[in-house]
């Protein structure tokens, strides 16, 4: 999702030069195979957006495969591109990096000053350690490495597998199939109160490109909207968009994770970068692509 939206943006802008590579095509947790990737084609810039993804479930039951495959990736780009003076690198983590009782909405400087939550522990112990491997190659061999944590994201290309999708996707599956059978409700996960931020996936290119022709400093920048709901408004939001007029029940079995996640966007738009699409439009946007699908997991 997020690596095609940077490519839709560069090619919109312009650019013609553009390398990319699928998970198929290329095994990002080898090291070797990374390495030859990086001689071959020698790339002048670097959008690290290949991740091992998924939502509380897929994050909570994979925690083994969820550490190592997301460290192998981070620590085999990021050397390779530094062995390769790579002119600039943009690495990009999660919001799930910052502690689960963090004072929000939640500031850069928050990072490692608490427990993390622990569904989603592992994802964000390797994202972590990307930043501060970005961190340690620009003060040891000062490479222009920089790094930007994206709130929830959702758009064109999204994963709608039940099993390990995240909430938005995940509600817009269940209330789109909810309607086409005419069932009288559809069931969320937990209590519905948690609160989340969603970014449109399109906009997340425009903040990465922003960043890559304006930032070039250590830390980390938050890319967000800098306002949140709850995941019972999200719900309510979706049937609306959808035309769905059943019930939203809740599931109270099932974990809620993290009571809130809102970022500070304060530092990316003293940069002079906001988000333009709003929630309601994006989900628009997105319900107008995925009406008619056939899901299959």
């Amino acid at each position: 999702m997020v690596g095609s939206a940077i490519v839709r943006l560069l090619k919109n802008k312009g650019y013609t030069k553009i390398v990319t590579r699928t998970s198929l095509q290329l095994d990002l947790r080898n090291q070797q195979a990374v390495a030859s990737f990086f001689e071959e084609e020698k790339p002048a810039y670097v959008v690290l957006a290949a991740a091992k993804v998924g939502g509380i479930q897929a994050n909570n039951t994979f925690r083994g495969q969820f550490l190592y495959d997301n460290l192998m990736i981070e620590a085999n780009i990021i050397h390779s591109a530094y062995e390769h003076k790579v002119e600039k690198l943009l690495f990009l983590g999660s919001s799930c990096i910052y502690p689960k009782m963090a004072p929000q909405p939640l500031k850069e400087e928050y990072l490692l000053t608490g427990l993390l939550e622990s569904t989603n522990e592992p994802y964000a112990i390797a994202k972590i350690a990307g930043i501060k491997l970005c961190d340690a190659y620009r003060a040891q061999y000062g490479c222009n490495f920089i790094s930007a944590m994206p709130t929830n994201l959702f758009g064109p290309n999204d994963n709608y597998n039940l099993n390990n999708s995240h909430v938005l996707p995940a509600l817009l599956r269940k209330v789109i199939t909810a309607k086409k059978q005419n069932d009288p409700a559809v069931i969320i996960w937990g209590s519905g109160t948690p609160l989340r931020e969603f970014l449109h996936v399109d906009d997340l290119a425009d903040a990465c490109y922003f960043l890559l022709k304006n930032y070039d400093s250590d830390g980390l920048v938050n890319i967000g909207t800098g306002t949140d709901l709850s995941i019972l408004e999200l719900a309510k939001m979706v049937a609306k968009v959808v035309g769905y007029e059943g019930e939203i029940n809740n599931d109270p079995t099932k974990p809620d994770g993290t009571p809130r996640k809102l970022m500070d966007v304060s530092k990316l738009t003293g940069l002079g970068w906001t988000a333009s699409i709003a929630l309601e439009q994006g989900i628009e946007m997105v319900y107008d692509e995925v009406k008619d699908g056939n899901w299959t997991d």
